[in-house]
């Protein structure tokens, strides 16, 4: 049984990720801090940042976690190269590689500017000659920050439905929920939140087992 750690950047992360957890039947620890995503889009990700980040990553390593799973896309490329006692997995990079997979126009979705430029790197890391259709919907944001989640969520899907693409990647862990609201499309609408709990199990698996492939 794995024992994933998870950084978020809002509370509302939690539940989601327990419940995926649960669901797989392992255990899960979290920890939050607004102010890491707070100052990333104020300030950017400088020398200051990245140690609060690291920081952060080394108190829920001394947690006992098998694995961490950093749940911000704006930091979550920055958390993965920080080295703690147990792998640090970025959450996007599961979904970025079945997008590059799929091939096609890659619509990228973010509601926070942040987002948008490690996203795009993440993906052209992955495929090199991806076709990306960068689609930021700011606007929506607001109402997340007010808590207005179903709000949140209908603005997402509606953006999505004006896009022309072969796949789309909701490039937010917290747009995860919208997806079920794009059911009907005739092409994959990718999120993150899944697909990383199943590399982090994965991963905490291997680091158990010497036999199995990391």
């Amino acid at each position: 049984m794995t024992t994933i750690g998870f950084l978020h950047t809002a509370d509302v992360h939690v539940a989601t990720f327990r419940a995926l957890v649960a669901e797989r039947g392992h255990h899960d620890l979290h920890l939050v801090d607004p102010t890491l995503l707070a100052d990333a889009r104020e300030h950017g990700v400088d020398a200051a940042l990245e140690q609060r980040l690291a920081e952060r990553l080394q108190e829920l390593a001394g947690r006992g976690p098998d694995v961490i799973v950093c749940t911000c896309s704006t930091l979550s490329g920055y958390a993965e190269r920080i080295k703690v006692a147990v792998p640090v997995l970025r959450i996007d990079r599961p979904m970025a590689e079945r997008a590059v997979a799929v091939g096609g126009r890659i619509a990228v979705v973010a509601a926070v500017e942040s987002t948008l430029t490690p996203t795009r790197e993440l993906l052209l890391e992955c495929g090199a000659g991806a076709e990306l259709v960068m689609a930021p919907c700011l606007d929506a944001w607001a109402l997340f920050e007010a808590g207005d989640l179903t709000g949140y969520l209908r603005a997402i899907a509606a953006h999505v439905r004006t896009l022309d693409a072969d796949v789309i990647v909701l490039a937010q862990a917290s747009m995860a929920p919208a997806a079920d609201l794009l059911a009907d499309l005739p092409v994959p609408v990718l999120s993150s939140p899944r697909a990383a709990v199943d590399e982090a199990i994965a991963v905490g698996n291997a680091g158990k087992d010497p036999d199995l492939p990391r």
